[in-house]
C-alpha cells in the first residue's frame, strides 16, 4: 500500500519539471532540462550532500523520458543484480540505472558496466556524496558527466514542504494540519537543505500528534523540535533569530571578543546546527583575519577538518580551538578588499587587452602574431624576479592591494610589496 511508503518517496517528482530546488541544472534552458528535452541523455553522476534530490533527479529523468528505471547500491548489490538489468535493457532497449554510492563501485561490476555504457543501453545516473574527481575510477569518470547537487534553500524546503501538505495523492492533504510559523520556519531550516529529513520530520510529527477536537492535527514549534532533534535558537516571531546570532558570531571574532563569539556559538550548537558554524568559519578565517595570521586560517581548516569527522558533541572542542584563536589573532581585510576592487573593474568594463609579451606563445605561428616576444623570465634574473608590466595598458597604474601593518607578517608583506613597485633599474 502507498501508504506504507515515506512521505519522502512518495513525493519523489515523477518529471523534471517537478523537481524542488536544482535550478541549476533542471531549469529550463539548463543541462538536463536540455538533455530531457532532446532525449539526448548520457550517463552522469550526481554528486552532493544527502537528501539534496539525487535520486529524486534521477526518476523525475526517467519519469520525463518513459525509459524503465531502476535503482541499485554499489555497495551492497551483487554484479547479478547488474545482470538482471542489463538484460531488462535488451529487451527495453533503454534502462536508466540509478547507482546509489558509486565510489564504491568494484572493478568486476565497472567492467561489466563499461560496455553497456559505450552502446547506451544503460544510461548510468551515479549518486555520491564523495567527490567523484578523487573517489570515482577514471573509467567511469570518463564516460560520464558531472554535475554538482546543491543544499537545497530554506524556500525550496518551505516549497516542498506545502506540496506535501496539499497534495491529496502522495501526499498528506487529505488530513487537517495546520503549522504554526515558528513550526514551519523550524522545520525548512534546521534540516539545513536536506528534503529527505525535513520531509521525514513532517511526516513523524503527523503520525505522532493526536488531532484536537475540531479534527485539525496542530504542529507546534516544541513538536517539530522533537521531530526533527534540533532547537531552534529562540521563539521569536520574526524568525530571524537565526540569522541575527549568526550575525553576532561573525562580529564577535572579528571585534576580537573571545567570550561573546564563545557564547554565540554555544547558542549554534544546542541548537545542532554544524553547518552554520562550519560555514562561517571558513570565511570568518579568511575574510577577517587574512594576512595577519593566515596560521589561524590553516588551524581553522583543521578543526573544522576534525569536527566534520568526530561530529557533534565532541566537535565543540576543536571548534572552541579555533574560535579562541580567530578571536584573538590580529584581524585584516586587505585580502577580501583587493579582491573586490579588482572585480569591480572587471564588472564595469574596466579592462584592457593583455600585453602581447603575456600571451600564450606555445602553438605554432604565435611568433608571427608577436605572442610572447620580449618577455622576461623571471628565473634568468639573480633574485628571480624583474622588472616588468603585467597589468593591460589602461590599468597599469592601478593597485588593487591595500596592505595593513595589522601584524608583523603583513607587515613584511607590505614592505615586500612596496619595494617591488617602487623598484628602479
Amino acid at each position: 500500500m502507498i501508504s506504507l511508503k515515506p512521505l519522502a518517496y512518495r513525493m519523489r517528482p515523477k518529471k523534471i519539471e517537478d523537481i524542488v530546488g536544482q535550478q541549476h541544472l533542471v531549469a529550463p534552458g539548463k543541462i538536463l532540462a536540455r538533455m530531457v528535452k532532446a532525449k539526448l541523455l548520457s550517463s552522469m553522476i550526481l554528486y552532493g550532500p544527502p537528501g539534496t534530490g539525487k535520486t529524486s533527479i534521477a526518476s523525475a529523468i526517467a519519469g520525463s523520458t518513459k525509459y524503465a528505471f531502476r535503482i541499485l547500491n554499489a555497495a551492497t548489490d551483487s554484479k547479478k543484480e547488474l545482470e538482471m538489468v542489463a538484460e531488462e535493457a535488451k529487451i527495453s532497449g533503454t534502462v536508466i540505472l540509478l547507482l546509489d554510492e558509486i565510489h564504491r563501485l568494484t572493478k568486476p561490476k565497472q567492467d561489466f558496466l563499461l560496455p553497456h555504457l559505450e552502446k547506451g543501453s544503460i544510461i548510468l545516473i551515479g549518486a555520491t556524496t564523495e567527490n567523484p574527481y578523487i573517489t570515482i575510477n577514471p573509467a567511469i569518470r570518463s564516460r560520464t558527466q558531472i554535475f554538482e547537487v546543491k543544499p537545497l534553500s530554506e524556500h525550496d524546503i518551505d516549497q516542498a514542504i506545502t506540496r506535501a501538505l496539499t497534495d491529496k495523492e502522495n501526499g498528506l492533504g487529505n488530513q487537517k494540519i495546520t503549522l504554526t510559523p515558528e513550526a514551519r520556519t523550524h522545520l525548512t531550516r534546521a534540516t539545513h537543505g536536506d528534503l529527505r529529513s525535513a520531509l521525514n520530520g513532517l511526516e513523524l510529527a503527523v503520525k505522532s500528534t493526536s488531532p484536537a477536537e475540531d479534527g485539525v492535527i496542530k504542529l507546534d514549534l516544541a513538536i517539530i523540535e522533537e521531530c526533527v532533534q534540533k532547537k531552534a535558537l529562540v521563539q521569536d516571531k520574526d524568525g530571524d533569530a537565526h540569522y541575527d546570532v549568526i550575525s553576532a558570531f561573525q562580529k564577535s571574532i572579528r571585534g576580537s571578543d573571545t567570550d561573546a563569539a564563545l557564547h554565540y556559538m554555544a547558542r549554534l550548537l544546542e541548537a545542532g546546527d554544524l553547518p552554520s558554524i562550519v560555514r562561517r568559519l571558513l570565511t570568518i578565517a579568511y575574510e577577517d583575519i587574512g594576512l595577519a595570521n593566515p596560521n589561524a586560517a590553516a588551524h581553522a581548516v583543521q578543526a573544522i577538518t576534525a569536527a566534520e569527522k568526530i561530529g557533534l558533541p565532541e566537535a565543540r572542542i576543536p571548534l572552541a580551538n579555533a574560535v579562541i584563536e580567530l578571536c584573538l589573532s590580529p584581524k585584516s581585510n586587505s585580502a577580501i578588499t583587493a579582491i573586490d576592487e579588482a572585480l569591480a573593474d572587471v564588472s564595469k568594463g574596466n579592462y584592457g587587452e593583455v600585453p602581447a609579451y603575456l600571451r600564450d606563445a606555445h602553438y605554432q605561428g604565435a611568433k608571427k602574431l608577436g605572442r610572447g616576444i620580449g618577455y622576461k623570465f623571471p628565473h634568468d634574473y639573480p633574485h628571480g624576479w624583474v622588472k616588468q608590466q603585467y597589468l593591460p595598458d589602461k590599468l597599469k597604474d592601478t593597485h588593487y592591494y591595500h596592505p595593513k601593518d595589522s601584524s608583523r607578517y603583513e607587515k613584511a608583506l607590505k614592505e615586500q610589496y612596496e619595494r617591488l613597485i617602487n623598484f628602479n633599474e
